[in-house]
């Protein structure tokens, strides 16, 4: 089990930093700082904390769905979505400024991890909350993205 969550640790740890490769300057860009962003948008910090914690859960949360799930093949796929998805919404948004592409990327990307939850919830409850912390973030930056989209 132990193996498994280190792997997925170094896979999904691997898509953030992968993303922030092509975050640039990012938060503390010139254009990312004159956007009218919503009243709700955290501090710079709170991203980070986030992100690590998301991380987290969601490896253990992966690597127990490995262990439970019969079609692991859909469970690879999407996980493999989900973090393509993940990786693609950093250059679209700060790296090349398409703030609705960006936004279709991370609505993308809400869904199908809230799919993760609501699919195997019912077989395994304790674990899928595990999950929970993902689609709350994902919720809170893509009303983020959309009131960017929508002031800007």
């Amino acid at each position: 089990m132990y193996l498994r969550i280190a792997f997925f640790l170094v896979l999904n740890f691997g898509a953030l930093a992968i993303g922030s490769r092509f975050t640039g300057a990012g938060v503390p860009s010139e254009w990312y700082q004159h956007l009218a962003k919503a009243p709700w948008t955290p501090p710079g910090w709170v991203f980070g904390a986030a992100w690590t914690t998301i991380m987290i859960c969601f490896s253990i949360y992966m690597a127990f769905a490995w262990k439970m799930v019969e079609n692991r093949n859909l469970l690879l796929g999407l996980f493999i979505l989900q973090w393509v998805l993940n990786v693609l919404w950093n250059p679209v948004f700060f790296k090349y400024h398409h703030v609705l592409p960006a936004l279709v990327v991370i609505t993308a990307l809400t869904i199908l991890v809230i799919y993760f939850l609501l699919a195997y919830f019912a077989r395994f409850k304790a674990i899928s909350l595990l999950i929970l912390p993902y689609v709350l973030w994902l919720l809170v930056a893509t009303s983020l993205n959309l009131y960017i989209y929508l002031k800007n």
